[in-house]
C-alpha cells in the first residue's frame, strides 16, 4: 500500500491530516494534469480543489485495484471532463500570459527553469490534448501504461499507439520550432 492510500484510510477513520498530506503530496502534479485539459492554470487549480472536496465530502472507496495516485488522477480527470461538458467554450489564455501559482513553491520556476524546458512546454502545448495527456501521465508524472489506460480510459494497447504518435508528433514540432538535440 502506498503512502497516499494509507494517509487516505486514516482521514476516512477520522484523522483529518491524512486528507492535509494527501494535498500536500498530489496537489501541484494533479494541478499541472488538469490543466493539460483546459490550458488554464487557473481553472486547473480550481478543478483540483474540487476534486479533493470531492474525496473529503464523498468520500469515495478506493479499492486498492491500482495505486492511489492513479485512482485520484482518475478522480481528477473526471472532475475535468464534467466541468469541460458544462463549458464547452473556454477562453484559451497564452501560455505567457499565464501565472502560475502555489503557496509554497513557484511553479513557474521548477518547471520552466531552462529555454529548453520553455521550448519543450509550448511544444506540447500544441500538440492534441490526447497527446499532451499521455506525455505527461508517462514522462511526467511517471504513470505506467497501464496506469495511464486507466486514468485516460483507454486500452493499454492505446497508449501505447497515443505514445508513439505522440513523441512523433512532439518530435516534429520541437524540429519545426528549431530545438537542438543534444547529441
Amino acid at each position: 500500500m502506498d503512502n497516499g492510500a494509507r494517509s487516505y484510510r486514516r482521514f476516512l477513520a477520522g484523522d483529518r491530516e491524512g486528507l492535509r498530506e494527501i494535498i500536500c503530496e498530489y496537489r501541484v502534479g494533479l494541478m499541472l494534469y488538469l490543466n493539460s485539459f483546459v490550458q488554464n492554470i487557473h481553472t486547473a487549480e480550481d478543478l483540483t480543489e474540487e476534486t479533493f472536496t470531492r474525496l473529503a465530502i464523498k468520500k469515495p472507496k478506493f479499492s486498492d485495484r491500482s495505486s492511489f495516485k492513479t485512482w485520484l488522477y482518475a478522480i481528477g480527470r473526471n472532475t475535468c471532463v464534467t466541468y469541460l461538458r458544462k463549458n464547452t467554450k473556454l477562453d484559451v489564455v497564452p501560455l505567457e500570459s499565464q501565472d502560475f501559482f502555489a503557496d509554497e513553491k513557484n511553479i513557474e520556476a521548477e518547471y520552466l527553469k531552462s529555454e529548453q524546458k520553455l521550448a519543450l512546454h509550448k511544444a506540447l502545448h500544441d500538440l492534441k490534448t490526447e497527446y499532451r495527456q499521455v506525455l505527461y501521465l508517462t514522462y511526467f508524472e511517471g504513470f505506467s501504461n497501464g496506469e495511464a489506460a486507466l486514468i485516460m480510459k483507454k486500452s493499454r494497447r492505446q497508449i501505447e499507439n497515443l505514445l508513439y504518435n505522440a513523441k512523433t508528433s512532439l518530435k516534429t514540432e520541437l524540429e519545426r520550432r528549431g530545438f537542438e538535440y543534444e547529441g
